[in-house]
């Protein structure tokens, strides 16, 4: 089977989403972006060669009805690391020959990385793409590794503690080159730089970024 392209995401309600982000930007302003993200996220990918699948939280909540394209796949397990595993576990064992996660605050995540992750798992376990915040923006497994059992996730010290999870496993590493999640105000700052260069994949974020820089 081709590979899953897995996004974690949340289901977009105002005052649920982008929590940390929405403290410096307001809840309306983090929901809306969010929302934009999703769309891009579905525009660029979705009907590709790449399955697109929305590995949505909470489980409960109708994430298909904000989507149009891709499959939709409840997260499940009790923290994100367990909700990881057991999307790797899930989809592995319906076939993928590989699956590349990412979260649905990472829409500007590049095709060439994408395509690199793909052609490192032909040697190497494990994909990772680091995050300036010290987490990582994407893991990529052929088999679901246990790559998250006792590390606390959203700190400064994932990625290391991955890695050294790894090395115990004696699991093969590639490091992709170092991008960014959207969680702070700065993050978005470094977003909108990047758009300003080329903002044609992700419209939707680039036109809402632009409609607030309006007096």
């Amino acid at each position: 089977m081709p590979t899953a392209l897995v996004v974690m995401a949340r289901y977009p309600e105002i005052g649920r989403v982008k929590t940390r982000l929405a403290r410096a930007i307001g809840d309306d302003r983090a929901h809306a972006l969010y929302r934009a993200f999703l769309r891009d996220i579905e525009a660029r990918f979705a009907g590709q060669r790449r399955t697109l699948v929305w590995a949505f939280h909470p489980p409960q909540s109708d994430f298909a009805a904000v989507v149009g394209r891709g499959r939709c796949l409840p997260q499940v397990g009790g923290d994100l690391g367990e909700r990881l595993h057991n999307c790797f576990r899930s989809l592995c064992r319906e076939g993928f020959d590989c699956a590349l996660i990412i979260g649905g605050d990472a829409p500007h995540v590049r095709e060439a990385w994408l395509d690199e992750a793909e052609h490192a798992l032909a040697r190497a376990e494990v994909v990772l793409g680091p995050s300036a915040d010290g987490g990582y923006y994407l893991i990529g497994m052929r088999q679901p590794h246990d790559l998250f059992s006792g590390i606390e996730m959203s700190t400064p010290r994932v990625l290391a503690e991955t890695l050294a999870k790894a090395q115990t496993a004696g699991l093969r590493v590639h490091l992709l080159p170092e991008s960014f999640d959207v969680d702070e105000e700065s993050d978005v700052a470094r977003l909108r730089a990047l758009l300003v260069h080329d903002g044609s994949q992700l419209p939707c974020t680039a036109a809402l970024l632009r409609g607030w820089e309006q007096p």
